[in-house]
Parts: structure tokens; sequence; C-alpha cells
């Protein structure tokens, strides 16, 4: 067998530099290649106190919005304003074609003046009954005493009283001719009254003081019943309707104060506070509504532009806090994963409010001190090798 002193020198630098190449390869792999441990930043788990704040995007509503429009098809005879004018309470605004009520109207007056004539020939008649039933009875009263004293036979005496008993039947049906007469005069009148409100309601009126949002009808056009010709709103009861993120919005409730900056006022940052939070959320895209307004409405703000909120929420008490970069979910729970003794941990943690610069309260599941892992190049097990470095962003030595 030959010994490495007999080995020619060349094959003895070639051995040589085979092992180093395949030592370089190792070294290679264990620190660049797919077993090359896991490049990761720490941060120290430590106490302080956040400022917990929700951030939502929303756009500018009316909370007071009219739809002006008929209540009976028809075609719209005119319109009167246009949108971005102001308008009063009551001031006319648009009319709809009448066609034919005012002829229907003109007819029912003439039916009220032939109701009334009927009903003073009512009154006639009654009054004639009656001046007949008076006589009748005074006659049979001086007929009956006739025959008491047999002046008179009884056929005339029955004779008187069949009278009385006519004149009273006549007096009751000229009762009842007066009763349908002005029973006939009423059925008019009402039907009258129904026909003028609805002359009336061709007549669209601005139900308060607001602004015209939008002409949605003009002249000419035919619109059914509820159909909207005009579209006003009250612009001292702008808001804005925000979306928030229901895992996020755990303290949300009216009277706290927020801030809008609008889209067209980037720079100009408006207070506002919270009016209404909605009992009903968003259950598809997992957010919550409400509703913020201004402490004073800006001028020149138009509905539908969007908005951005930050929502102030009481201040937490002093407790650990970790960036919310380090919150990590593993199986459906959260938490974080902790270097401990050079090995990872995963450490369940539950966790508290949120604040808008990535801090975040833990509650539980964690000590002061504790090493948590921000950032990581790769997800990271139980079993991952980890190298600690100052920023993922910093060039490999």
């Amino acid at each position: 067998m030959k010994t490495l002193k007999s080995l020619p020198p060349r094959l003895i630098v070639l051995g040589l530099l085979g092992l180093l190449l395949v030592a370089a390869l190792v070294f290679i792999i264990r620190r660049a290649g797919p077993l090359a441990p896991v490049r990761v930043t720490v941060v120290s788990a430590a106490e302080a106190t956040i400022s917990p704040a929700l951030y939502g995007i929303g756009t500018v509503e009316a909370r007071r919005s009219y739809l002006i429009g008929p209540t009976s098809a028809g075609r719209v005879l005119r319109v009167l304003v246009d949108a971005g004018e102001r308008v009063k309470a009551g001031q006319l605004l648009a009319e709809m074609d009448p066609v034919d009520l005012q002829q229907r109207l003109d007819a029912l007056d003439a039916s009220l003046a032939r109701a009334g004539s009927s009903r003073e020939a009512a009154q006639a008649q009654l009054a004639d009954a009656q001046a007949r039933r008076a006589l009748a009875q005074a006659n049979a009263k001086r007929y009956e005493e006739l025959g008491q004293k047999n002046f008179v036979s009884p056929g005339v005496v029955e004779a008187r009283q069949q009278e009385l008993l006519s004149a009273e039947a006549q007096v009751r049906a000229a009762q009842a001719n007066l009763a349908a007469a002005a029973q006939d005069q009423t059925r008019l009148q009402a039907e009258r009254a129904a026909l003028q409100q609805q002359r009336r309601n061709t007549r669209l009126l601005a139900a308060q003081d607001g602004v015209v949002l939008s002409r949605d009808a003009e002249p000419g056009s035919t619109v059914v019943a509820g159909q909207a010709v005009l579209k006003l709103i009250d612009p001292a009861s702008l808001w804005v309707k925000v979306r928030f993120d229901q895992g996020r919005s755990a303290g949300l409730s009216p009277g706290l104060a927020a801030e809008i900056v609008l889209r067209s006022r980037p720079q100009a940052p408006l207070p506002g506070r919270v009016s209404r939070v909605e009992l009903q959320g968003d259950s598809v895209t997992e957010e919550r509504l409400a509703q913020v307004s201004f402490e004073t409405v800006p001028p020149g703000i138009s509905t539908g532009e969007l908005a951005e909120v930050t929502v102030k929420l009481a201040p937490a008490p002093r407790s650990l806090v970790l960036p919310n970069a380090a919150i990590r979910r593993l199986d459906g729970r959260s938490g974080a994963w902790v270097l401990q003794d050079g090995s990872l941990r995963f450490a369940e943690l539950r966790l508290g409010e949120h604040s808008l610069d990535g801090q975040v309260r833990v509650l539980d599941g964690l000590s002061t001190g504790a090493q948590v892992v921000v950032y990581s190049e790769k997800e990271l097990g139980a079993s991952s090798r980890i190298q600690v470095v100052p920023a993922l962003a910093e060039p490999r030595r």
C-alpha cells in the first residue's frame, strides 16, 4: 500500500484542494444556502404607555336629505331650481302637469251648487210638511172634541186622524230628504277637498331650508309615484360615514373625539366627534360602521368626498408593549416567537389595544425583558436556526 509520502506531490495538492473545496461548499451551504440560519431582528419587551386610536376611511354624506317628487304618476310641467341652489322652506321647486284636475274641480263646484239647491228645496219641503202637520193636529183635536159631543160622526173624526198620520209621515219623509241632501253635499265637499289636495300635490315645495343636491327629472319627463324630481340636503347636517376594522374597534362609542382629513384638504385636519355607531356591521368586509360629525362644517365641502378619520380612544394603562410586526398567528393562535437560551419558542399572547404607530399592548403571556422576534427572512418554526442581526437590509459579511 502506498504511503502519503510515496504519492506524487501533484496528487497531494489536488487532494488538499478537493478537501478545501468540500469544506467551502459545506460552509457556504450552512451560511447562505438552504441550511443557513434565518436572519431575524429582535426587540426586548418593555413597559410603555400607548395612545390607542382607530383609523378608517369614509365618505361625506348628509344626515338629513329629502327626495322631492309627486305622489302619483304624471308628467313634469316645469322645474324652477337647479343643482347647487339654496332654497327656503315652502318654496315652489317644481310643478307637475295637472292634466284635467282643474276641470274636475269645476265639475265638483257645479255639483256642490246643485247639492246646495237640493238641500234648500228639502228644507222648504220640510217646512211645508211641518206646517201641514200642525194644521192636521189642530183639525184632529177639534174634530175629536166635536165627536165627543156627537156633533160629527165617528167617520169624520177618523178621517181627521188619518190626515194627521199622513202629515207626520210627510214630515219624516222631508226630514229624510233633507238629511240625504246634507250627506250628498258633505260627500261632494270631501271629494272636492281630496281633488284640491291632489291639485296642491302637483306643486312640489321645499320641505325645509336646504341646498338642491341633484335635479333628476326635466320638464316633459314622465315620473311615477315616489320618484324623485329633486333631491335636497341640509348642508348643516353633513357628517362622515366611516368604516373601521372590527378586530380593532373595541372601545368605539359615541362622543369620542376624532380628526377628519378630507381628500381635498390633506393639510388641514378638521376636528370632529363620533355621533353614532351602527348596530349592524358589514360581515363581508368585517368592518364596523360609524358616523362622525364635524365640529364646524367647513365651507365648500361636497357629499361623496373621501375622508380619512382617526378616532382617539381612552388612554391605556402602562403595560408591556410590542411592535405589531412581532405578532404572528400559529394554528389559529395569536402570539410571538420568543428567543430563549438560543432557541425559539412560540408564546401565545393575549393582546389589547393597538396604536396607530404600530404598537400593541400585551395583556398576558410575556415577561418584561423577553427577546421577541420582530422581522425574519422566512417563516419560523420551533426548530429553525436563527441569526440575530440589527436589520435585515444590512449586507451579508
